[in-house]
């Protein structure tokens, strides 16, 4: 595939970005495009540019970006908020819209991880895109962290939160913490992480409180009815313990149609390397339903007629 750096702007901030391009692409357009999004961290580095190999070899045209305040994009470093990453989405919806050989009437957003919540938000408040993919994410910020904590850490958590929200009131900062502080990692994927990730540029930086009542506000299950036709894949790893697949049961049943749920071969990411069975075949599922989804868009047009 061919990368372009560039670069958008959400709420005033310059966000690094790369737009990728099929090494083959015939003529000037328009193309089928997919934005990419990472999860807690933010990265397009990684996840994004994964998705963005496979995806340009089968046609497509990907965007990845850097979430404000992640690597080198503008923003406050530490400061990781649910709503702010969406409005980033948003933008990153605009610019894609904006590009010469972006067909808009064949645009898709995939979500990975926390990003997966972030989709479905961008979706349903931008209406604007054709389908929109959620894979291993989290829908219900208080259900998930109950989940993974006992009943003495959640009680903790809550206590520190309230604590963080009066220094915000009072004094104008939430507290740095370590990265995964309410953000407890599940053994294998913090093998994973170590493995593959904590070498990424800009990796595990410290993160302000207040991301975890940022997360507590999340409840995406009220979103999700009101997408107003947008097609939504769910996909999720069955033997997933970081986000357990209840979330994503959650959110198919109350998701209205058109929705398709495909549950992964996998735990959260320890099948996330190019070359794998389980993600050459997630990728094989994802092509499929953009590929109806397009065909069924407001404005159909054959996905590869380029």
């Amino acid at each position: 595939m061919n990368e372009t750096k560039t670069h958008f702007y959400s709420d005033g901030l310059r966000l690094e970005a790369s737009i990728y391009r099929p090494d083959d692409l015939q003529g000037d357009g328009p193309h089928p495009t997919v934005i990419v999004n990472s999860g807690y961290q933010g990265f397009n580095e990684f996840y994004p540019k994964m998705f963005a190999a496979s995806l340009t070899e089968l046609g497509y045209i990907c965007i990845g970006f850097d979430y404000r305040g992640m690597a080198d994009s503008e923003g406050e470093k530490g400061r990781v908020l649910i709503e702010e990453q969406v409005s980033d989405i948003r933008h990153a919806i605009s610019f894609a819209r904006a590009q010469d050989d972006v067909d808009n009437d064949r645009l898709a957003l995939i979500g990975w991880g926390m990003g997966a919540a972030n989709v479905v938000l961008a979706a349903e408040r931008s209406k604007q895109v054709a389908a929109t993919v959620a894979l291993n994410g989290f829908y219900d910020g208080v259900r998930w962290l109950q989940s993974i904590h006992t009943y003495d850490e959640w009680t903790r958590i809550v206590d520190e939160i309230e604590v963080d929200r009066l220094q915000r009131a009072t004094k104008g900062e939430s507290k740095l913490a370590d990265t995964f502080e309410h953000y407890p990692l599940d053994p294998a994927t913090k093998d994973y992480v170590g493995a593959e990730l904590e070498s990424v540029y800009g990796f595990g930086h410290p993160t302000r409180l207040q991301f975890t009542e940022s997360i507590m506000d999340l409840k995406v299950e009220r979103v999700v009815p009101h997408l107003d036709g947008i097609p939504l894949f769910i996909g999720h790893g069955v033997n997933n313990t970081l986000h357990p697949i209840a979330e994503a049961d959650a959110l198919y049943a109350a998701a209205k149609s058109p929705k398709t749920y495909y549950k992964i071969a996998g735990r959260h990411n320890d099948f996330m390397y190019g070359d794998h069975p389980v993600f050459v075949e997630l990728i094989t599922q994802v092509d499929a339903f953009l590929t109806d989804a397009f065909e069924k868009s407001a404005h159909p047009s054959p996905l590869r007629s380029e």
